[in-house]
C-alpha cells in the first residue's frame, strides 16, 4: 500500500518543517510543495552546510528524489529563478528531471507586490505583518477568477491580453488609492520572460504523475508551508496567510484524493514562535523571552525579523491536533530549553471568566486570554548529542511526556539541534 505523510507546522510557522522534511525524504519517492509562496522558508542543515527553501521543497536536497510544486502555490518566476540559481550554485542540481511545477499553480505579478506593500503601507499601526511579496493580493485574483497561471506562460499573446485586462483595475488602485505610477503591459512582460522562457520545460500534469505513484506504490511526502494557526479560515483571523495551511490544503493544493493521505505529522517547537502582528497569549517580554530567541537563533528565514517568543502554547497545539487530525508530533529545538531552571507549558486559557481547553474563535478573541501554566522542572545538560530517548534527562523526558498527554498522540521525532543526524526516533 502506498504510504502518503503530510508535514504540518501546528504552530504560527517556523517550527522546523524543513528538517523534518529532509530527514523523511530519503525514504519517499516524491515530495510535494501545496500552498503558499515565497514568504515561507524552510531551513535544512546537512553536515555543516545550510540551505535554505522558499519556494522549492527541501526535499530537493536529497539526490535521486523528484519534487513537485503543486496547484495551491503561488509562485513568482523571478524569486524562482533566484532560489534556483542560488541552490544550484551550493551544488544542487536542479532540473526537469527532478522538480515538476504544476501548470494550475497562479503567477504572482509585478503589481501583486507593489499592491501587497502600499497596503501594508496605508495601514500605519495596524499593519498585517505581510512579508509583501504579493502572496495575498495573488490568492484574491485567484479567487476573483482574473487570476494568470503558470500554463498561461505557453501562449505569450494570452499571457499579454490577461495582463492588460488585469492592469486596468491595477492601475485604477495603485494610482488612484495609493499614488503610485501605472505599470505598462510591455514593461511586465519584459520583466517576467527571462524568468517565465526558463520555467516553461518545468511544467507538468503532477497529478498524473502522482496518481500513477499511488497505482504502483509508491511514497509521496507533502511539505505544509507557515502554520496551522495562520490558516485563512481557521488561523488567528486576520492576521493570517492566504491559504489553508491545515492538513487539507495538502489535498486541494496538490490534486490529491484526502483519504490518500496515511499519516499527518505535527511539527511544534518546544516552545513558541511568532513573527509579525497578531495575539500571542504565552509572548515573553524579559530575559527569558530574549534567551529563547537568541539561543534558538529566532531571526526570519526569508525576512531576518526577529520572532516573538514564548512558552509552549499546548492550548494552540491541541487545536491543531483537532483541525489537522494529527497522528503525531515531531517536536523541534528542545535543545534550546537546555540550561533553564524550569520550563513553563501552558495548558488552558482563562477567557471573559471561563476556563477553555481550545482558543476563542471571536476575532482577536486571542488576544483576551490569559495563560494558565504548568510549571515543569528544567535541565541543564547539552542534549546535542542524545541520540535516544533513554540519554535525555528525566526532566526532558516528563516535559515531552506531559506535552503528549495533553495532546493525547505520541511524540515520535525529537529533534536536539540543527543537523540531520541530530534527531532521535521513537519507535
Amino acid at each position: 500500500m502506498s504510504m502518503n505523510i503530510v508535514i504540518i507546522g501546528a504552530q504560527w510557522g517556523d517550527e522546523g518543517k524543513g528538517k523534518v522534511v529532509d530527514m523523511l525524504a530519503q525514504d519517499f519517492d516524491v515530495v510535494v510543495r501545496s500552498q503558499g509562496g515565497n514568504n515561507a522558508g524552510h531551513t535544512v542543515a546537512v553536515d555543516g552546510k545550510t540551505y535554505v527553501f522558499s519556494l522549492i521543497p527541501s526535499g530537493i536536497a536529497h539526490p535521486g528524489k523528484r519534487c513537485f510544486i503543486g496547484n495551491g502555490v503561488v509562485l513568482d518566476p523571478v524569486a524562482f529563478c533566484l532560489e534556483l540559481d542560488r541552490l544550484s550554485g551550493q551544488g544542487l542540481r536542479i532540473t526537469p528531471h527532478n522538480l515538476a511545477i504544476s501548470r494550475k499553480a497562479h503567477m504572482i505579478m509585478p503589481y501583486h507586490k507593489l499592491l501587497d506593500q502600499a497596503r501594508e503601507k496605508s495601514r500605519g499601526t495596524s499593519k498585517i505583518g505581510t512579508t509583501g511579496r504579493g502572496i495575498g493580493p495573488c490568492y484574491e485574483d485567484k479567487a476573483a477568477r482574473i487570476g494568470i497561471r503558470l500554463a498561461d506562460m505557453e501562449n505569450e499573446s494570452l499571457l499579454y491580453s490577461k495582463i492588460e485586462m488585469a492592469l486596468k483595475e491595477k492601475n485604477a488602485l495603485l494610482a488612484g488609492l495609493y499614488g503610485q505610477q501605472c505599470l505598462r503591459v510591455e514593461d511586465i512582460m519584459e520583466e517576467i520572460r527571462p524568468a517565465t522562457a526558463r520555467m516553461i520545460p518545468f511544467l507538468a500534469d503532477i497529478q498524473d504523475e502522482m496518481e500513477e505513484l499511488w497505482k504502483k506504490g509508491g511514497k509521496i511526502l507533502f511539505e505544509g508551508a507557515q502554520g496551522t494557526h495562520l490558516d485563512i479560515d481557521h488561523g488567528t483571523y486576520p492576521f493570517v496567510t492566504s491559504s489553508n495551511t491545515i492538513s487539507g490544503g495538502a489535498a486541494t493544493g496538490s490534486g490529491i484524493a484526502p483519504w490518500k493521505l496515511t499519516r499527518i505529522i505535527g511539527i511544534t517547537k518546544a516552545y513558541t514562535t511568532r513573527v509579525g502582528s497578531g495575539p500571542f497569549p504565552t509572548e515573553l517580554n524579559d530575559a527569558a523571552g530574549d534567551r529563547l530567541r537568541e539561543q534558538g537563533g529566532e531571526f526570519g528565514t526569508i525576512t531576518g525579523r526577529p520572532r516573538r517568543c514564548g512558552w509552549l502554547d499546548a492550548v494552540v497545539l491541541r487545536e491543531s491536533v483537532r483541525l489537522n487530525g494529527l497522528t503525531e508530533i515531531a517536536m523541534t529545538k528542545l535543545d534550546v530549553l537546555s540550561g533553564m531552571d524550569s520550563v513553563n507549558i501552558c495548558t488552558a486559557y482563562v477567557y471573559k471568566g471561563q476556563h477553555i481547553l481550545y482558543p476563542p474563535q471571536e476575532e482577536n478573541g486571542l488576544a483576551e486570554a490569559t495563560p494558565v501554566y504548568d510549571e515543569l522542572p528544567g535541565w541543564k545538560d547539552n542534549i546535542g548529542s542524545a541520540d535516544s530517548m533513554e540519554k535525555l534527562p528525566s526532566s526532558a523526558r516528563a516535559y515531552i511526556r506531559k506535552i503528549e498527554d495533553i495532546c493525547g498522540i505520541p511524540a515520535k521525532i525529537i529533534s536536539v539541534g540543527p543537523d540531520r543526524k541530530q534527531t532521535i526516533i521513537k519507535s
